[in-house]
């Protein structure tokens, strides 16, 4: 199969609303991400993280470019705060170029995100 564009989701949660938890936390996210289905920095087209109105110490597109991700346009918005919703939430959606399908695409949950979508494979 031919690369094609495709979206790839991920979230994990913070305990604390610190700098250096949200740095752990998205890097580790971010690299499982990665790693679960064979993305090369190359393929990357964007990301756009989101956060919960409980997380105020850092932005997570600033661990994106701790990483070597600065060059990849990077974008930080507010989750919808639903009551009820997982709080401390920071969730990805990547934008890739690659030859896997969609039904071969890993999305990762990590954390006290892990059961956001529990519908979907590991």
């Amino acid at each position: 199969m031919p690369d094609a564009l495709r979206a790839l989701r991920g979230a994990t949660t913070i305990d604390n609303d610190t700098a250096e938890e949200i740095d752990e936390r998205v890097v580790t996210l971010l690299r499982a991400m990665l790693e679960r289905n064979r993305v090369d920095h190359d393929d990357l087209v964007s990301i756009i993280f989101t956060a919960t109105d409980d997380i105020h110490a850092k932005f997570p597109a600033a661990a994106a470019r701790s990483i070597g991700l600065g060059d990849v346009p990077l974008l930080c918005a507010r989750e919808l705060d639903i009551e009820g919703g997982t709080p401390r939430c920071i969730r990805v959606l990547m934008h890739l170029t690659t030859s896997l399908g969609r039904s071969e695409m890993h999305h990762v949950y990590l954390e006290g995100a892990k059961g956001l979508r529990d519908d979907l494979p590991d």
